[in-house]
């Protein structure tokens, strides 16, 4: 089991999180979902996304943000707009300490309290100013692969 963790919070776009799931199964991360989520779990978006790999992820769900931070301990890292640090400037090589991406959701992001506590773990995806963000789906991939890059991608041929 990777050391590894996709947290999403309070998803609301299937194919997202098909895709997450997708990407979680290929890489043992572990995914994170904290309810409500805008979409059943039987939906034909997510399943098509995922498609038959779904047996192959880890998923914990949670009732409640404070239930997650409860249940976890690890390094927490927020994906947020207002992160001012690139992805690349922390430390995930170490494969014995647990590393969280923190996702809010797609329309409204993370609790302003999460924000504010952990803000200095807040980070961003370098791009232009031509688009407002990258796609939820994009962003995790590139985190899993970043933070299992500095663990020289360990468990994967």
């Amino acid at each position: 089991m990777s050391s590894i963790n996709v947290v999403l919070y309070q998803p609301e776009i299937p194919a997202n999180t098909g895709n997450i799931a997708r990407s979680c199964a290929a890489t043992d991360t572990h995914l994170h979902l904290i309810r409500p989520l805008g979409f059943s779990t039987d939906d034909k978006m997510l399943r098509r996304a995922g498609l038959d790999y779904w047996k192959f992820v880890n998923i914990t769900y949670y009732d409640s943000i404070e239930e997650f931070f409860e249940k976890n301990e690890g390094h927490y890292y927020l994906l947020t707009k207002f992160g001012t640090k690139p992805h690349t400037t922390f430390d995930y090589s170490n494969p014995d300490e647990k590393h969280f991406f923190i996702f809010g959701r797609e329309t409204t992001g993370l609790p302003d309290w999460v924000k504010e506590k952990y803000m200095d773990t807040a980070l961003r995806i370098p791009m232009n100013d031509n688009v407002r963000s990258l796609n939820l789906s994009n962003t995790a991939a590139i985190l899993i692969y970043e933070a299992l890059r500095q663990q020289n991608y360990p468990g994967l041929n």
